[in-house]
């Protein structure tokens, strides 16, 4: 997955921010990376982390293993360890998440059970983090916009 959502084009470029596929990948493989040691990336490496595939349980395990190595030569210690949620709410297709409602709701918006469905995996997983109590969100509008869930 290395889709980069129109929300996230102001540094899209440069990468200078971490993409929300990125993101993805990262909760995937149980690491938490912090902005200052993707920052000391090369532009190739965050390309690299962005473009490589983590979804099977291999590719998981060479993406943590790639990610550690780099972080480990940029800045000489490793990324924390992220626990790795087993049922994530982005992957409940079930239900809307209640924190993605009531953040909806706030801006006029009803995200219906028949949309989030419609949704692909990255989508819903950038609503989900967009939508947190403790995430700025400027970008949470912006994201509904894009995915066709506020005019």
């Amino acid at each position: 997955m290395s889709v980069i959502f129109r929300f996230e084009a102001d540094f899209a470029e440069t990468l200078g921010c971490i993409p929300m596929a990125v993101r993805m990948k990262l909760d995937t493989c149980g690491i938490k990376l912090k902005l200052a040691e993707w920052s000391k990336l090369t532009a190739g490496e965050r390309n690299e982390l962005l473009t490589a595939s983590c979804t099977t349980p291999e590719e998981t395990i060479r993406y943590r293993g790639r990610l550690q190595s780099l972080v480990l030569a940029r800045t000489q210690s490793l990324p924390a360890d992220l626990p790795v949620e087993t049922a994530p709410a982005w992957q409940d297709t079930a239900q809307v998440p209640s924190d993605l409602a009531e953040k909806a709701a706030a801006l006029s918006v009803a995200v219906t059970l028949a949309q989030w469905r419609q949704l692909g995996e990255l989508e819903r997983f950038a609503l989900v983090k967009l939508s947190r109590p403790s995430h700025e969100s400027k970008n949470f509008p912006h994201a509904l916009r894009e995915f066709g869930l506020m005019p």
